[in-house]
């Protein structure tokens, strides 16, 4: 069984008289599949009652971890994650996690303890105030409630693509439930529909286009639209693009690859050209615009989303309409253009060998000016050794430039970066956990900076034990690499800025994981060979690159004076 089939069983719970900690829990059971957390006094009867009835829990080191791996659990899957932690310091340590979660709309619930009814203890914080700074909402469970308050948890963040905290209180969670209370429905959720004049305007533009592109988000695999859009780029002769957690989303020879600081050098020329983007459920943040370099100025760029209207500089023309209905109307208005006249037709070499190759045309050296190795020659490298069927999963930090240009992906669902919403480092060990439990059916493969990597190291451990099969690429730069050329580029003093060389592949086999240092292209065989000889087992790599190499989307944005 892959972990995207169904249980084959329910799970059976003893019997017993229901409280609110165990009504939370059959809840829980019923709603997801997995269960992510670390136990206290706040959530250990819950916990308990799961995991005596056999429910799939995996226990992080650190609470932060907790949220990351639900985090990317659901990024994995599409399906709601689930996490718990206990009270105070407990939910505190979410914290990152929960606003990283927050800001990249990823729906999921974490079940906290909270402070008694009768108020705050010396060692409790307002956590309903506190989640509420990061704009999530905290519902709470008690004796009447607990089932359907449990349930609307769950709902609500399917429903806003956000996550949810359901706290019971310390002093409610062992109460035998009373008459249950009715919460009534949720509210029907607005449908947001194009004009009929929103969708002439943009058939007309799109069929006057000479050069297309279409631009696809993670919004357009959340609704499901994907076909839509690239049956709307077949008929138009369009080029494609996608947001990075959006990556193979057309499985198209005419996809250019990730948007923005992670485009290949020779993808940018057609990029640049096209006098057209249609933009669907991307943000056009500065990741993906490369600091609003990526296309010409007086491209039109239309953008096809249900969020609210903001100000873009890039952008157009604005359009709120859901994805699937506008997509459907909008094929209705464009008939397949003649292939023989589209811009395909002009640039046959893109859906060629050649262009869409990993080698890293950009700069083949093997080392960098200090001798260390040059992380696009070792990256395209990993593309040709690494297993075919992998999740990709990165942390944060300079060195996320590379992977997304240079590795390829089965799916959409197979790249999974945590921490970027937020701009933090410091998640990948949890964030990987998170995708080997999701997907064990898959050789899971996190890249990590030396700095992000000693973060999240509590965690390096759950990962190793949630793992079948899995590969950790560290790449060392002995630096926060990107306050190195940001800040020690401009004359600032860069003691802060280096860290001492740590061997992971050290750590990694302390552990009880295999590993080696790569100071050179030929020891990346060692890798080569334990893949070839494990089906099970992690291996460690930590690769010592040069700190002389900066990642392109991070020269995008010093070419742009701005400041990450």
């Amino acid at each position: 069984m892959t972990a995207i089939d169904p249980p084959s069983a329910p799970v059976r719970f003893p019997d017993q008289e229901p409280t609110v900690s165990s009504a939370v829990a059959e809840v829980v059971a019923g709603r997801t599949r997995h269960l992510f957390g670390l136990m206290g006094n706040g959530n250990a009867h819950l916990i308990s009652h799961l995991t005596r009835a056999g429910f799939p829990f995996t226990s992080a080191r650190h609470e932060s971890a907790t949220v990351t791996m639900a985090d990317a659990y659901h990024r994995a899957t599409g399906e709601i994650a689930a996490a718990t932690t206990t009270y105070g310091a407990g939910f505190t340590n979410t914290y990152t996690a929960l606003a990283e979660a927050r800001m990249a709309r990823v729906p999921l619930v974490l079940v906290v303890g909270d402070a008694p009814t009768t108020g705050l203890r010396p060692f409790d914080v307002d956590q309903p105030g506190a989640a509420a700074a990061v704009g999530v909402a905290t519902l709470t469970a008690g004796p009447g409630n607990a089932v359907a308050v449990a349930h609307r948890a769950f709902d609500l963040a399917i429903r806003t693509f956000q996550p949810v905290v359901l706290a019971i209180p310390y002093d409610l969670g062992n109460l035998p439930l009373t008459d249950p209370e009715d919460l009534g429905p949720l509210p029907d959720k607005p449908a947001h529909l194009a004009t009929a004049v929103e969708l002439d305007e943009v058939a007309a533009v799109l069929r006057a286009a000479d050069r297309p592109l279409i631009l696809g988000g993670r919004g357009v695999l959340l609704s499901g639209a994907a076909a839509e859009l690239k049956e709307l780029g077949d008929r138009l002769g369009a080029m494609f693009m996608t947001s990075v957690m959006a990556a193979n989303l057309f499985d198209s020879a005419w996809d250019l690859g990730v948007a923005g600081g992670f485009t290949r050098t020779h993808r940018l020329e057609p990029a640049r050209t096209a006098d057209v983007v249609l933009v669907a459920g991307a943000s056009l943040n500065a990741f993906q615009t490369r600091y609003g370099t990526l296309f010409s100025p007086g491209t039109r760029i239309i953008r096809i989303d249900n969020e609210p209207a903001t100000e873009h500089p890039l952008v157009t023309d604005y359009i709120r309409a859901d994805l699937p209905a506008f997509l459907a109307e909008l094929l209705e208005k464009v008939p397949g253009a003649d292939p023989a006249d589209t811009w395909r037709a002009r640039l046959p070499e893109v859906a060629g060998p050649d262009f869409r190759s990993a080698a890293p045309n950009e700069d083949p050296a093997e080392f960098g000016a200090d001798g260390r190795l040059n992380p696009r020659a070792v990256v395209s490298v990993l593309d040709r050794v690494l297993p075919r069927e992998r999740s990709v999963v990165m942390d944060g930090g300079h060195f996320i430039g590379w992977a997304p240009m240079y590795l390829s992906v089965p799916d959409p669902r197979a790249m999974v970066l945590v921490g970027t919403a937020f701009q933090s480092i410091g998640l990948g060990f949890g964030s990987a956990a998170g995708v080997s439990a999701a997907r064990p059916d898959r050789t899971t493969v996190l890249f990590s900076g030396d700095g992000g990597g000693l973060m999240g190291l509590a965690d390096f451990e759950t990962f190793l034990r949630a793992t079948r099969r899995g590969v950790v690429v560290v790449l060392n730069d002995s630096a926060y690499g990107a306050e190195l050329h940001q800040y020690a580029s401009k004359g600032l003093h860069d003691q802060a800025m280096l860290i001492d060389e740590v061997d992971f592949s050290a750590i990694g086999r302390a552990l009880g994981a295999d590993g080696a240092k790569a100071t050179s292209l030929a020891d990346l065989a060692v890798l080569e060979d334990w893949l070839a000889t494990h089906d099970e087992g992690v291996f460690v790599l930590d690769v010592a690159i040069s700190q002389k190499i900066v990642a392109e989307f991070m020269s995008a944005s010093l070419d742009a004076g701005k400041r990450l």
